[in-house]
């Protein structure tokens, strides 16, 4: 990013977070946790209650209440976006380590609850305050924590804090099925609540909200270099943005698409994978497994993609993890068999290793640390809207074909408008770090 004449010391890729790492920890446990309450825990928590209750709730099938559950999802979904607003809000006014706490108590509290429900209502219910919670505490709370105390670093910092994802589909959906399978759905997803809101006791005592709290400063530079490198937080640059200049900022709503449509995909293929899978011949203790294994495959993308984005950048990043994302759908539809459900959990596993590292590095990359509180209660919301459409996509697939493949078709064209848009974005464009960066530099924005 500098020119060869200036290195710049907070520009580098060592992984040399300090204390810094408790942050990297704590966002990696509640990715952790939104992947397996809200995400690819579905697979598991969908097949229960639909196989328990569908002919005590009148519906023609296992399947006709599948796809009704995936509706409730969508529904959760937009009652979400509001929420995040007002969530995003308040953590402008009590802080990102307050609002994670918090609200991952909540979402374990309303994992139990979740759990169990016996009408389709009851469900929705659960879903609905699992979704927004968890979503809060990980994304809003977790993605303003790490902001903060990894400006420049965000990348390779996200590489880590995403691996929670990845072991999340690889650790959570095995041990759910196995409670589940083991105590029953109420008693199996009693356990999981219990265990967030203990983790978010614990994340409430030892976290901060800036690393000038633990008496370092961002990336875990010296003072000197936080004083030569960075923009200061002055109020002027803390208050630079109105939530009506935001929304009439066109990149704020180009990164809330794109980001939007990179989870809408990723929603999409990994809460029904298992699914899928089965649809391609596999039996259902195999498709668990497969999961599992795209998700250990995914912690190398996470890192990877992560370093990328430090080395060359978030645009280099983003569009190569779109190509590969293609490819990999490309495969699972136009050979629609094992073999090629073999090839797309390999790729899929590197490819969702990676897209949750953009949720976060995106929207810091283009606006910055400063007043970014504010930034992400805007973005948030508006991504929210594109990711939800997944359920309707796999809804209207499974409803119309009976099956989830003509869903990928939907995916692939999507992640190619995302090239286009990629393409044309300033991802430089409203941070005063890297601002402050080509002035010691003399490179142009």
């Amino acid at each position: 990013m500098s020119d060869n004449n200036v290195k710049l010391q907070s520009e580098n890729t060592r992984a040399d977070f300090g204390k810094g790492w408790l942050i990297i920890f704590y966002c990696m446990i509640m990715f952790w946790f939104l992947i397996g309450y809200s995400i690819d825990g579905q697979n598991i928590v969908i097949e229960a209650f639909s196989g328990a209750h569908w002919k005590a709730l009148g519906y023609a099938s296992q399947t006709a209440l599948h796809a009704r559950l995936l509706d409730m999802a969508f529904y959760a979904g937009l009652i979400g976006v509001v929420a995040y607003f007002i969530i995003g809000r308040i953590c402008v006014k009590i802080g990102a380590r307050a609002l994670s706490a918090v609200f991952l108590g909540l979402a374990g509290a309303s994992y139990i609850y979740y759990g169990a429900s016996q009408t389709v209502f009851s469900y929705f219910i659960g879903l609905t305050l699992v979704t927004i919670f968890i979503n809060g505490a990980a994304y809003i709370g977790g993605g303003n924590l790490v902001t903060q105390w990894f400006p420049k670093k965000k990348g390779l910092a996200n590489g880590f804090t995403t691996m929670g994802h990845n072991l999340g589909s690889a650790l959570y959906v095995p041990l759910i099925s196995a409670l589940i399978g083991g105590l029953g759905m109420a008693a199996g997803m009693r356990v999981m609540g219990i265990v967030g809101i203990v983790v978010a006791i614990i994340g409430y005592i030892v976290i901060r909200n800036t690393p000038q709290e633990r008496g370092v400063y961002p990336d875990n530079v010296s003072k000197e270099v936080y004083e030569a490198e960075y923009a200061d937080m002055s109020s002027e640059n803390t208050s630079r943005w109105t939530v009506a200049s935001l929304l009439k900022t066109p990149e704020m709503w180009v990164v809330a698409i794109i980001i939007g449509i990179n989870q809408l995909v990723t929603t999409g293929v990994m809460s029904q994978m298992v699914s899928r899978n089965i649809e391609l011949g596999f039996t259902p203790t195999k498709a668990v497994f497969m999961m599992t294994v795209c998700a250990l495959v995914g912690l190398a993308g996470s890192y990877g993609f992560g370093f990328i984005d430090q080395k060359l950048g978030v645009k280099t990043a983003v569009r190569a993890f779109l190509i590969w994302y293609i490819v990999a759908l490309g495969v699972n539809y136009v050979l629609n068999n094992q073999l090629g459900g073999y090839i797309c959990v390999a790729m899929v596993g590197v490819a969702i290793g990676a897209a949750a590292n953009f949720m976060t590095s995106l929207p810091a990359s283009v606006f910055g640390r400063h007043n970014f509180d504010l930034v992400y209660s805007i973005y948030f919301p508006i991504m929210e809207i594109v990711l939800m459409l997944n359920y309707k996509i796999n809804s209207l697939a499974l409803t119309i074909t009976g099956s989830l493949r003509g869903a990928y078709i939907v995916f692939i064209v999507l992640l190619a408008v995302n090239i286009i848009l990629i393409s044309v974005l300033n991802t430089r464009k409203y941070n005063l770090d890297y601002a402050k960066e080509d002035s010691i530099t003399g490179k142009e924005a």
